[in-house]
């Protein structure tokens, strides 16, 4: 599907009211399974305009913003769609992070109120006593058990005591419709700021035009919904179509995902690769008839072939694996069911243009890294109070990824890595992905990072951090041999460290700059 294939939102556009417009007419199907219990999709709408109401009646006033600091479970997308409802725009943030980082985000975002879980509540209370900007309305989700403070108020007695919003808000689909925050990994996190027509793209031409999710399926992601990803695989995608979503607000380990797996049958998951190898590390696997899959998904980073090999052999479905960002909301360059490149991020999603620049600004032939540009309708407006940044990344029509790729013959793309990953050896690049994938190969090789580390001769060398899998030993001259053997004899890690583990973001990111400045320190 092109963009084309499908009627563009009209001047007055209201993505909440889009959504419960498409559903009404499945009122007591599932939308939203946690572990409480089940929401039709006539009670999301219900809910959510009531929140909207209570929002409204606290004195919270269109355009402005709301912080979403909630875990998923069954009330994330009602506060989602009801801020969104009353053209007030929520804030989804990280319900990993620290009081310090809360208290930025709510000071860069001025929210004027806070939706969330009652668990949450240590940390938010330290950034509101810490920060400066000052929250009127706090409203607690699960709050039964909870003393609250003041200006908390329980958002179930909130709801219950609103009568629902009459009308959505007259908004456009160019108004701002929602914030997500960037992970931070290089700097302060950035406000990336999405219109009301960009979730409705991403649905169209990746949910619907890759995945060919339907009101049949059963959706689960172990991304979390403050994720761009979660939120088009949990909120977006499956609501465009009518189709179930199962929610979980603990960490995913193996455990927790193979129980939903196992109780409510999904149809498609969406992971990320260290999730992918963890659930293959597992002690005990589900036997592949006691599941329902029909496709499984991978985004965040770059999927190792080895891999999506194994997970296919154990499950018998297809890992899709894709590249998409916070900026451009969701998957712009992906596998095809049934047409999976294994090592490669797939072909450009009907919609979205694709060009490889390199360091003169013009176009790389295929084969040569370049860095990636991406043009399409789901580009986010720019970074809230960020000027600098916003020119450097969305440049016209095209945004600037920040990744390195390849452009392969037959027209697939393959990962190099992050634009600030690459290192140059002798001269020459050296993807840190490509060494990694190499090293994935080898049986007794978990996963492994790789970052550029200086020499006594002042020169830049790969290192590789490694950890190997339960029970697996080899040496470091083993695993140099084997990628020395597999790759440009200039591209294998000059160093071997054994790790325990490796330094990832709250979503599964690998962190090599944490791993840089450990080298630097020593």
């Amino acid at each position: 599907m092109t963009i084309d294939d499908h009627a563009a939102p009209g001047d007055r556009f209201n993505y909440a009211e889009h959504l419960f417009g498409i559903n009404r007419e499945r009122a007591s199907k599932p939308a939203y399974i946690d572990d409480r219990g089940v929401l039709s999709f006539g009670d999301l709408e219900a809910r959510a305009r009531q929140l909207a109401q209570a929002l409204l009646d606290a004195g919270v006033r269109r355009e402005e913003r709301v912080l979403l600091l909630m875990h998923d479970c069954n009330d994330w997308p009602v506060a989602f769609l009801g801020a969104m409802f009353a053209g007030i725009v929520p804030v989804a943030v990280n319900t990993l992070l620290t009081a310090d980082d809360y208290a930025y985000m709510l000071h860069h975002s001025r929210s004027r109120a806070v939706l969330v879980s009652a668990a949450l509540l240590p940390p938010l209370r330290d950034a509101m006593q810490a920060g400066t900007h000052a929250v009127e309305t706090v409203l607690v989700a699960h709050a039964a058990d909870t003393p609250l403070q003041n200006g908390e108020r329980d958002l179930e007695q909130c709801l219950q005591a609103s009568a629902p919003m009459v009308a959505a808000a007259d908004t456009g689909a160019d108004d701002i419709g929602f914030w997500l925050y960037s992970s931070g990994s290089t700097g302060a996190p950035k406000g990336t700021v999405h219109t009301h027509a960009n979730p409705y793209w991403t649905s169209k031409l990746y949910g619907e035009g890759v995945l060919g999710i339907t009101e049949q399926d059963i959706c689960f992601s172990a991304a979390k919904l403050f994720f761009a990803y979660g939120l088009g695989n949990a909120l977006t995608f499956p609501l465009s179509v009518g189709a179930t979503s199962v929610l979980y607000a603990g960490r995913p380990t193996p455990d927790a995902i193979y129980a939903r797996l196992l109780q409510h049958q999904p149809t498609i998951f969406f992971g990320a690769p260290t999730g992918y190898v963890a659930m293959l590390a597992a002690a005990e696997l589900p036997a592949v008839e006691t599941l329902a899959l029909r496709l499984a998904v991978s985004a965040g980073e770059a999927l190792p072939a080895e891999l999506a090999k194994r997970f296919t052999q154990q499950f018998g479905i297809d890992v899709i694996d894709g590249i998409g960002s916070t900026e451009m909301l969701h998957i712009y360059i992906s596998n095809r069911p049934g047409a999976v490149r294994y090592g490669s991020s797939g072909t450009p999603v009907p919609g979205y243009d694709i060009e490889l620049r390199g360091d003169d600004g013009r176009p790389v032939a295929d084969g040569e890294i370049g860095d990636l540009f991406v043009r399409g309708p789901s580009a986010a407006v720019m970074y809230w109070n960020n000027r600098a940044r916003s020119i450097d990344t969305f440049q016209g029509e095209w945004t600037r990824s920040g990744d390195k790729y390849v452009r392969n013959a037959d027209g697939s793309y393959t990962c190099s890595g992050r634009s600030d990953d690459m290192l140059k050896v002798s001269g020459m690049y050296v993807s840190p992905f490509e060494v990694e994938a190499t090293l994935a190969e080898h049986v007794a090789v978990l996963e492994s990072a790789v970052i550029g580390k200086v020499d006594d001769a002042g020169l830049v060398k790969s290192k590789a951090f490694v950890v190997l899998g339960a029970g697996q030993q080899v040496s470091a001259d083993e695993l140099k041999a084997f990628v020395k053997a597999r790759l440009a004899p200039y591209k294998y890690p000059r160093f071997i460290e054994f790790v325990d583990e490796l330094p990832k973001t709250a979503t599964g990111k690998i962190q090599r700059f944490r791993l840089r400045e450990s080298e630097a320190g020593e």
